[in-house]
């Protein structure tokens, strides 16, 4: 599966959060990783994620796109070079 994840946490767990999430997935913007995993993988991150955010206060989205083929993907803009963006 596809896996995009999104997140807005306080600024004192963004490393962390960010940390765990490019174990899983790439780095493609500020707050935005995407990846294949498998569903073994998937629930590892959401476990680590959990683990480490504030549920009252942070928030992290995950979409799932159940293909085996790359979701399109149209930028608009320069994306920034320190991110690993993927075409």
């Amino acid at each position: 599966m596809y896996v995009i994840m999104v997140y807005d946490v306080n600024v004192k767990r963004v490393r962390k959060v960010l940390k765990i999430g490019r174990k899983y997935l790439n780095w493609t913007l500020r707050s935005v990783l995407e990846g294949f995993l498998t569903k073994e993988d998937y629930e590892a991150l959401k476990n680590e994620i959990r683990s480490i955010i504030d549920s009252e206060n942070d928030t992290v989205y995950f979409y799932i796109i159940e293909t085996s083929s790359r979701p399109y993907r149209i930028l608009l803009g320069n994306a920034p070079a320190e991110f690993n963006f993927i075409e």
